[in-house]
């Protein structure tokens, strides 16, 4: 398992699967590029949750709906009003903080400091817990204590909100060394703004959305009307979001510009707490299945003080990022709040009509809302690893096969003997079927270390006794073993593997 997340980092970048945005440029932070190997994967997952949630059930269906909507559905939704964060900015460092991610720890040392200040010294730590902040500050203190001679004493844990103001003028920011640099905490919207039209003004005033929820409940109606669906039934959209946070982060886990997985589960009141409970169980093995099987994968249900006011249950698949345990995707029972709130604003009938009951009702709702990029990094981290192979060290990306960015790699074991023509002829059949790749460039040993890297799960190498018995040889990725089948039995040999069936056997 990964648990540094430099190595990951460099070879994505190295490999091509994520780049820094507009990075000739210096780059922008809190947005990324998925380079050819990274928007394969990212796909893959996307096409699974999609395959898995919405072609292989009978009461669900899909939508697509605009980036930009009518400002008032984030009225509606309470966007413009509520969506902000409490923000810090340093005066000194120029830099911008989230002020619920700020705790001080205030330190105890057994003399005044080199600048005659009392002997406690406030320290802030940036971080999304109190121990990623921990870390942080453990290094200053230790730090700031050899420099002045002192040693460290024991902290005690203080969020900065918390504080009172007047104690605020004590703290040391996070990027400086001296105090009262943080300004009070102020509130901060999350959207992007942008104008609609000719003119820049408040009338033409309008967000790029920040999530793909509001889009499916503004469109209920019109599926009602036009799908055919019957209760209980959802509506899943993926599709890209932004929000224009304080302080991105943690490679691309936390993004200003990011893709959503959501689904909103339409269901008679009284039985949301059912299906609440069978989507929370569903979404967490969708993970497991496809790969998220250590002890780092985690279910967590909110406390009651963590509800939002309209839920009455809400649960988070966790994965312990070598940054910390953070949110994949969360599940939630929303009630009847968001279809009720849209009426309220848009004047319009939300409410269904059960032709069998012969009743009319708000519909509750549960949503399993989950980050494609989020996902990405999670499957990323978990097929990160370091092995040896015949005594020599490799880098290995052991993804499940429905999500590995190339299925299989063809190789010609030289280029004479007509290997390169045979190899080339099995690769376009191949192609035909699933993403493949040709390579014929250097050693064999170095090439299978290319396509481990990759996370290819299998390679299929002609050699000089192709021409004698028509056979390839086939290596698998995680085990290394090898063994030999017909030729005209590739496509067919690659199918089977992919999708979990018997391994064929030695020719």
């Amino acid at each position: 398992m990964l648990d540094d997340m430099d190595k990951l980092v460099s070879l994505c970048k190295r490999r091509g699967f994520i780049f820094p945005s507009s990075e000739i440029y210096g780059g922008l932070n809190g947005f990324w590029d998925y380079g050819p190997l990274g928007v394969e994967l990212k796909r893959n997952i996307k096409d699974a949750w999609w395959r898995d949630n919405v072609r292989m059930r009978d009461d669900m269906v899909g939508l697509d709906c605009s980036i930009i909507m009518n400002p008032r559905v984030w009225e509606a939704s309470g966007h413009v009003g509520g969506f902000s964060d409490p923000m810090v900015d340093c005066r000194a460092s120029k830099e911008r903080y989230r002020a619920d991610q700020i705790f001080v720890f205030a330190y105890v040392y057994p003399a005044v400091n080199h600048k005659g200040e009392p002997t406690e010294a406030w320290l802030a730590g940036l971080g999304g817990t109190p121990e990623e902040a921990a870390e942080h500050v453990e290094k200053r203190a230790a730090k700031l204590a050899k420099r002045f001679g002192q040693p460290v004493g024991a902290p005690s844990i203080i969020p900065y909100l918390k504080l009172e103001p007047n104690d605020r003028d004590k703290v040391v920011g996070p990027a400086t060394e001296d105090r009262g640099t943080l300004t009070e905490p102020r509130a901060f919207n999350l959207m992007f703004k942008t104008f609609v039209g000719a003119l820049e003004s408040e009338s033409n005033v309008a967000y790029l959305r920040p999530e793909t929820a509001q889009g499916i409940f503004a469109n209920f109606k019109n599926v009602v009307d036009t799908g055919r669906v019957k209760l209980p039934f959802g509506i899943a959209q993926v599709g890209k979001s932004f929000r224009n946070e304080i302080n991105p982060r943690n490679f691309t886990f936390r993004s200003r510009e990011f893709e959503q997985m959501e689904i909103e589960f339409f269901c008679r009141p009284d039985q949301a707490q059912e299906w609440y409970d069978y989507w929370r169980k569903a979404r967490f093995q969708w993970y497991v299945d496809l790969g998220l099987k250590s002890d780092r994968l985690r279910l967590r249900d909110h406390d009651p003080d963590e509800l939002a006011f309209y839920s009455t249950a809400t649960a988070d698949i966790e994965y312990a990022f070598p940054f910390g345990v953070s949110e994949l995707e969360g599940i939630a029972h929303r009630g009847d709040y968001d279809l009720t709130q849209h009426m309220k604003f848009s004047g319009k009938d939300l409410t269904y009509f059960d032709e069998e009951r012969k009743e009319r009702f708000t519909p509750h709702v549960v949503e399993p809302s989950a980050g494609a990029d989020r996902a990405t990094l999670a499957f990323l981290c978990e097929a990160y690893a370091e092995d040896e192979v015949g005594g020599e060290s490799r880098t290995v990306m052991r993804f499940h096969p429905r999500l590995a960015p190339v299925k299989a790699a063809v190789f010609p074991l030289v280029k004479r003997d007509g290997m390169p023509e045979t190899a080339e002829a099995i690769y376009r059949d191949l192609k035909r079927r699933h993403n493949v790749f040709y390579d014929e460039k250097g050693a064999i040993g170095r090439r299978y270390r290319r396509q481990d890297e990759a996370g290819t799960p299998f390679c299929l190498t002609v050699d000089s006794q192709t021409a004698l018995d028509g056979t390839v040889t086939i290596r698998d990725r995680d085990s290394c073993r090898q063994w030999r089948i017909p030729k005209a039995d590739a496509c067919q040999a690659l199918d089977n593997l992919l999708d979990g069936l018997p391994i064929p056997g030695d020719a």
